[in-house]
């Protein structure tokens, strides 16, 4: 599933090609997509990312909601070129168009009138702080893992950096989330921050089938530390890292280094 860097990536992309211009056309070719009206003539405005969501911002206000989901990804060609198989939607625009490929078809489409407001936590790309997220976390039980994937409480985080995460931060994913120091939120904190801003500019990981707008994988899976590796050394202690099922999700970690 896209996370953080991955629609991030896409959102400063789109941001390039599409932002001040209008849309020519919109055709649905799954009828398992919401039907969202007529974009036709409606220029574009903004693009941003709120949590894993790409949201399009038109002059009238509406804007166009879009999560990728599990299999879900972005295109942009030229007019001419032929349309990829498991292409759910196409966009166009006077010098070329956006297409979703999405093989599992679950990524969703909707059209919505302008909302204001943020998540309880801010976004964890530009403010993800000791002092708010253990504010958060104070008397929750649930595993410090399943914490960060909460997208209610902090939007973007998911599976493959939820693991990075506590990994550099010396955390066990079963520790209960209110039961961690402030000294340890803030190492939580400052991994988070480094990682996703590195994911980022790395435009995000391909360890499945990520690619971002223009067809390209991304590089921080040659970054990665424990997420994929299970049975190869820890590189801060040399330790096997192990794989086990947390929340029904696949969970890696490092049983000496993570406490």
């Amino acid at each position: 599933m896209p996370e953080l860097p991955e629609v991030e990536t896409l959102c400063r992309q789109l941001k390039k090609v599409i932002v001040n211009t209008e849309v020519q056309e919109l055709v649905i070719l799954d009828s398992k997509l919401n039907h969202v009206g007529r974009l036709v003539g409606w220029q574009i405005l903004s693009v941003r990312r709120r949590g894993k969501f790409l949201e399009l911002g038109f002059e009238n206000g509406e804007i166009l909601n879009l999560h990728l989901r599990m299999s879900g990804r972005l295109l942009w060609q030229r007019h001419q070129d032929a349309l990829p198989v498991h292409t759910r939607f196409q966009i166009s625009f006077s010098k070329g168009r956006i297409i979703c490929i999405d093989p599992r078809r679950f990524a969703t489409l909707s059209l919505q009138k302008r909302q204001d407001g943020s998540p309880p936590i801010a976004d964890p790309l530009k403010n993800f702080h000791a002092p708010s997220l253990r504010k958060t976390a104070q008397g929750r039980r649930l595993p410090v893992k399943s914490f960060l994937l909460d997208q209610n409480t902090i939007a973007g985080i998911g599976n493959i950096y939820a693991c990075e995460i506590l990994h550099r931060a010396s955390i066990s994913p079963w520790r209960k989330a209110g039961s961690l120091s402030f000294k340890e939120w803030q190492r939580v904190a400052a991994a988070g921050l480094s990682i996703l801003r590195k994911a980022t500019a790395c435009r995000g990981t391909s360890v499945s089938d990520w690619l971002d707008l223009h067809g390209k994988k991304g590089e921080y899976q040659h970054h990665l530390t424990v997420y994929g590796r299970a049975g190869c050394a820890c590189p801060h202690c040399g330790e096997k890292v192990q794989r086990m099922v947390l929340s029904g999700r696949g969970t890696y970690f490092c049983p000496s280094c993570q406490k």
